[in-house]
C-alpha cells in the first residue's frame, strides 16, 4: 500500500460518516465503516444506501465496487479512527438539554482494543468543549501504555444536508488537535480530499467554533421567528415586512418557519449553554424562542379547527428542511405528532421524501392531501409543495409557516 494511503475505520455510518467513508475510499484509502445497525451494514455492502442524499448512492456504489469500502458491525485495526456518531440530549439534574456523550464514549471504548502506537483518532461529531480530551482520557484509562502515543483531533463536519458531497470537498475545514502533531496528522489526511482551506487550532477552540457557527444561525433565525409572532399579533404580513427591511444595504433578516430542526442548529447552542449557563443568556433565549415556535403553530391550528366538527388536518412536510428525508429534531414532525395526540381531528401528513414505514403519522400523497384536507398546515417548503397550483387550495384553511403560498 502506498505510504500516503491509510486504513481508516469510520465509526458511525449516518449522514456524516457514510459520505466521509465513501469519499475517503474513492480517494484510494482502505475504509471500514462500522455501525450498530445491521440493516445499514448489509445495505452498504450491497452498494446501496439507507439514507437520502443527492448522488451519495453513486459514490457509495463506486467505493464498494472498488473494494476500498466495506461495512462491518465491529471495528478492527487501522491507521486512523474517525468517530461520527450522534451527540443528542439527555436530562441531567435541572438541565433537560444536557449533552449525551454516551455514543461517543461507546465508540471510543469499542476502538481502544484495536489501537496501536501512532494511530490517530478524529472526532467529527459535533460535541461540547472538552470532548476530544475526554476521548484521550478513555484511551489512557483502558490502555495506559498508549498514553502520549496516540493522537487525537477534532475536525467538525460543516456540511449542509442536500449538498453534503460538494461541501465535504469545497468547504474550509477546521482541525483542532490536543497536540500539534495530531493537527499535522489530521491535516495530511484531509488534504487528500478537501480542496477548501485547512484551518489549524487546538481541540477546544475547534469544538467551540463549530458550536458558535450553529448558534449564530440559531440566534438569527430566532429573530425572524420572533418577528413572525409580533407581526401576527399586530395583524401585519411578516413576509412583506422582512422583504422591505432587507432592502436596507446592511440588513439581511432570515425567513421565519415552524421552528428549528436538524441535529446541528437545534442542538449545538444547548451545548454552549450547558458549558457556560450563567453567561450564555442570548444563546439560551434564542433557543427558547425557536423551541416555542412549534407550540405557537399548534395553537393556531387548534383555533382554526374549532370551526369544524372533526376536520381533516394535513401537515405538509415532516423533515427539518426542504428536499431531504432527515427528520432529526424536526419541528414539523413535532407539530404533526402533537396534533395527532391532541385528537382535534383526523391528522395526516404529506411528505414526498419520507418513506411510509419511517413516519409516525399516517402519510398521504399530494393529490390525496389536497382532496381530503380541511386544513393544510404548510411546514416544509419542499419543491413539490412550491409547485402546487394555488387554485387547488383556495377553498382550504391554510396555515403557511414558510410563506410559499402567500
Amino acid at each position: 500500500m502506498p505510504r500516503e494511503f491509510q486504513k481508516i475505520i469510520v465509526m458511525g455510518l449516518g449522514y456524516i460518516g457514510l459520505p466521509t467513508a465513501s469519499m475517503l475510499a474513492t480517494k484510494g484509502h482502505t475504509v471500514v465503516g462500522v455501525d450498530v445497525n445491521e440493516n445499514a451494514v448489509n445495505t452498504i455492502n450491497s452498494g446501496r444506501i439507507h439514507i437520502i442524499e443527492p448522488d451519495l448512492d453513486i459514490l457509495v456504489r463506486s467505493a464498494v465496487n472498488s473494494g476500498n469500502l466495506r461495512a462491518s458491525l465491529v471495528p478492527e485495526q487501522g491507521d486512523t479512527f474517525i468517530i461520527a456518531v450522534p451527540t443528542p440530549f439527555k436530562p441531567e439534574g435541572d438541565n433537560p438539554k444536557a449533552p449525551d456523550l454516551s455514543y461517543v464514549e461507546a465508540a471510543t471504548r469499542a476502538i481502544v482494543p484495536f489501537l496501536q502506537e501512532g494511530n490517530l483518532i478524529i472526532l467529527e461529531s459535533t460535541s461540547p468543549v472538552g470532548t476530544t480530551e475526554f476521548i484521550e482520557r478513555i484511551v489512557v484509562e483502558m490502555r495506559p501504555e498508549l498514553g502520549g502515543k496516540v493522537y487525537a483531533a477534532h475536525c467538525p463536519e460543516r456540511v449542509l444536508p442536500g449538498h453534503i458531497l460538494r461541501e465535504l470537498v469545497d468547504n474550509d475545514r477546521i482541525i483542532g488537535g490536543t497536540s500539534k502533531a495530531a493537527v499535522a496528522k489530521a491535516k495530511e489526511l484531509y488534504k487528500t480530499f478537501c480542496s477548501g482551506a485547512i484551518l489549524e487550532t487546538d481541540s477546544r477552540t475547534a469544538e467551540l467554533s463549530k458550536l458558535v457557527e450553529n448558534s449564530f444561525r440559531d440566534v438569527n433565525i430566532a429573530f425572524a421567528n420572533e418577528l413572525s409572532l409580533i407581526c401576527d399579533r399586530l395583524g401585519i404580513n411578516v413576509w412583506e415586512t422582512i422583504a422591505l427591511a432587507n432592502r436596507h444595504p446592511r440588513v439581511n433578516i432570515l425567513q421565519p418557519g415552524p421552528g428549528v430542526g436538524g441535529h446541528c442548529i437545534a442542538v449545538d447552542p444547548w451545548f454552549i449553554v450547558s458549558s457556560a449557563p450563567e453567561t450564555a443568556r442570548l444563546i439560551r433565549t434564542a433557543r427558547e424562542v425557536n423551541d416555542h415556535k412549534p407550540h405557537w403553530v399548534i395553537e393556531r391550528v387548534k383555533a382554526k379547527a374549532e370551526r369544524f366538527k372533526r376536520p381533516v388536518i394535513v401537515c405538509m412536510g415532516l423533515t427539518f428542511k426542504a428536499n431531504i428525508d432527515d427528520m432529526r429534531e424536526s419541528p414539523s414532525l413535532e407539530i404533526a405528532q402533537d396534533l395527532l395526540a391532541a385528537d382535534i381531528g383526523i391528522v395526516k401528513a404529506c411528505d414526498p421524501n419520507v418513506e411510509p414505514g419511517k413516519s409516525p403519522v399516517p402519510l398521504v400523497d399530494i393529490r390525496t392531501a389536497l382532496q381530503e384536507a380541511d386544513i393544510l398546515v404548510l411546514l416544509v417548503d419542499h419543491a413539490e409543495f412550491i409547485e402546487i397550483d394555488r387554485e387547488l387550495i383556495k377553498d382550504k384553511v391554510v396555515i403557511d409557516t414558510r410563506g410559499i403560498w402567500r
